[in-house]
């Protein structure tokens, strides 16, 4: 999206002292903002997106005004059954033979926002090397153009980038030219991180470099309605004919398009049209931290840990009262954004996300998420998937897992093996010598295979040889100072492996 224009200069020093006007009334003294003033009005020379300037200023309004937390306890209760419906029931319907015409009306959207940083990468999380030297974002693409080849559609991709992915992701959109997917992009807003003591902005200025390098963030997944609407692109869509968008972060390599959750919304009645779904999937104990649906003053709501009582968090984190979680795979109506932006009418709950930065200081980030919008919109539901539409890659124990023979790869989709004799993934917990992807490729001669293994614990300095075979519980130790190899050929059954090598009975 190009910067635009904040207007003239009149106009954006009155919207500068509207902004200084909030904050003295809760408390800031006129001195310390004037010592900001000269940065702010700088935004305007810059021409840094008049929009972001005032989505900005509308959040941090409301986080100014906003005392307390934002839900009452006493007002939550579980969703109404037929509120959440199982993902069998939906798939039964069968699909009928104009599916192709669904698809037609479909828009893919992947959040790719975010940085390898995690998993020790520089660059888009999503150029990172997945399986068989394929991407994140290989895998994305191979699945739309299988889709358009198989049915003979035109099921576009749209990338949301954030100012730190977005100049790598265009350079690799290249190599693309020739599939048959039609890929756009469109940039996030970019916010500045405010002080946690004084509340200003601790930019000095609008570069990017520097002192600056950890001044701005883009503000969470909750941003795609307003930047996808200030882009141009969602009136560009629309008048293409395309209806809906699934939503899905692009690290989930499970979240592919599924074609009887898409004719469940293109098959209902135009007076009764489900403007939003969230896939949710059943909670284990690895979930709980993850948003959950919830029913509040007669609306579906997406409750987030963050928005928890600090007195209710253990019970917001219980398998048997929360029994579901958000997997992130939405399904949204295209028109209804529309209408609800232009309304603005789309007040989602703002996460005051904490950091401390390199040198030290504290810091706030005012973020929103894309499910939290599920209140505005009608007929929302939610449907309960298989476990299989969430698997998300936020560590290499998590690699290890799509890098092995649990999965198969085929058109850009992972499949569980049907050598595997039970549907759930083995539990991998991977040391800190395994977080960054280079040493974790370099610990492994190939990836062992892992079709019978249960448990997996390794930690301290450990090596994998060629042809490794894991069953059970295996965990492996090396003590500090110590190193283990792993021989080729082993097979490891229900062992534990300690720093000098003994191999016992688990």
């Amino acid at each position: 999206m190009e910067a635009e224009s904040c207007g003239n200069s009149t106009e954006f020093v009155l919207n500068l002292f509207v902004l200084t006007r909030i904050m003295l009334q809760d408390g800031f003294s006129s001195t310390t903002l004037s010592s900001r003033l000269q940065v702010l009005t700088s935004v305007f020379v810059l021409q840094i997106s008049r929009k972001d300037f005032d989505g900005f200023k509308k959040l941090f309004h409301r986080f100014l005004q906003v005392k307390g937390p934002s839900v009452d306890w006493a007002k939550i209760s579980r969703p109404p059954e037929d509120s959440i419906q199982p993902y069998e029931k939906i798939r039964a319907k069968g699909l009928p033979a104009s599916i192709s015409a669904s698809l037609n009306k479909l828009v893919v959207v992947k959040l790719n926002g975010g940085l390898g940083t995690s998993m020790g990468c520089k660059g888009p999380k999503s150029l990172i090397s997945v399986r068989n030297e394929n991407t994140f974002l290989d895998l994305t693409v191979q699945q739309i153009e299988h889709l358009n080849k198989t049915y003979d559609t035109n099921v576009a991709l749209v990338l949301m980038n954030s100012f730190n992915t977005d100049e790598d992701t265009k350079k690799i959109l290249q190599k693309y030219t020739h599939h048959r997917v039609k890929i756009h992009t469109f940039n996030q807003s970019r916010y500045p991180r405010i002080n946690k003591e004084s509340l200003l902005p601790i930019a000095n200025d609008l570069g990017m470099s520097g002192e600056n390098s950890e001044a701005w963030y883009p503000p969470g997944h909750g941003d795609i309605y307003a930047s996808f609407a200030n882009s141009g692109l969602l009136d560009q869509l629309i008048a293409e004919g395309k209806e809906y968008i699934f939503v899905s972060n692009i690290d989930n390599l499970g979240a592919t398009v599924d074609l009887s959750i898409l004719n469940h919304l293109m098959s209902q009645p135009a007076d009764r049209r489900c403007e939003f779904i969230m896939e949710v999937t059943d909670k284990t104990r690895a979930d709980v931290k993850g948003g959950t649906l919830i029913q509040y003053e007669n609306h579906l709501r997406l409750l987030e840990i963050a928005q928890v009582p600090k007195a209710h968090v253990d019970e917001f984190k219980s398998v048997t009262k929360f029994k579901i979680f958000n997997t992130n795979n939405l399904w949204i109506s295209l028109p209804a954004i529309k209408r609800l932006q232009e309304k603005n009418s789309m007040d989602l709950e703002i996460i005051v996300n904490p950091k401390t930065l390199d040198g030290g200081l504290n810091v706030i980030q005012l973020e929103t998420a894309v499910g939290a919008a599920i209140k505005s919109f009608d007929n929302a539901m939610g449907i309960n998937v298989p476990r299989s539409r969430f698997l998300p890659v936020k560590t290499s124990s998590d690699l290890l897992l799509v890098m092995s023979n649990l999965y198969t790869l085929d058109a850009g989709s992972l499949t569980m093996s049907k050598k595997r004799e039970f549907p759930t993934t083995p539990h991998v917990k991977l040391g800190s010598s395994f977080t960054k992807v280079q040493d974790f490729l370099t610990r492994f001669e190939n990836i062992p295979d892992m079709l019978e293994l249960d448990h997996l614990t390794v930690s301290g300095d450990v090596t994998f040889g060629k042809n490794v075979t894991l069953k059970g519980t295996v965990i492996i130790i090396a003590n500090h100072g110590d190193r283990i190899d792993i021989p080729a050929g082993a097979v490891l059954e229900n062992k534990i492996v300690s720093g000098n090598l003994r191999i016992l009975d688990h």
